[in-house]
């Protein structure tokens, strides 16, 4: 199974977001025993480090991103997707981009908070707690 994590959920754990975490955390666990192949975009990978040193600091968030790279593979964000982005429409650009790289990797997953900004693709986007109980039911 292979999967596109969104930057939110990754930021879920970088910064211990409440309500979130939990669940995000046992997405990398399940990541780092290798129970699926995931992968986050190159540009969210820059959102990323953008956000986390704003609340933690440049060092501890590259320190934070380092092991999350550990965890997930680096998804290659070419001009062709962000013409296929530009090409959506869609409201948020930065999911466009992110939906495309996943069609890309052929994903079946799009791990996200924002499942609803996913509608208008054919990748079925799930939250943390969906994509849980949908690999332990694989399991």
């Amino acid at each position: 199974m292979v999967v596109l994590i969104d930057t939110n959920v990754a930021l879920d754990v970088i910064l211990n977001n409440a309500g979130f975490v939990t669940n995000a955390r046992v997405i990398l666990e399940l990541a780092e025993q290798k129970q699926f192949t995931g992968y986050i975009s190159a540009s969210a990978i820059t959102d990323i480090f953008y956000i986390s040193r704003k609340k933690m600091g440049k060092e501890i968030a590259r320190e934070a991103l380092n092991h999350l790279l550990h965890i997930f593979y680096p998804a290659t964000v070419t001009d062709d997707n962000i013409y296929k982005a530009l090409d959506l429409k869609w409201e948020d650009f930065e999911d466009s981009v992110q939906y495309v790289v996943g069609e890309d990797l052929s994903v079946d997953y799009i791990v996200t908070r924002n499942t609803q900004d996913f509608v208008s693709g054919s990748i079925t986007a799930v939250t943390s707690e969906q994509f849980i109980k949908i690999i332990t039911q694989k399991q």
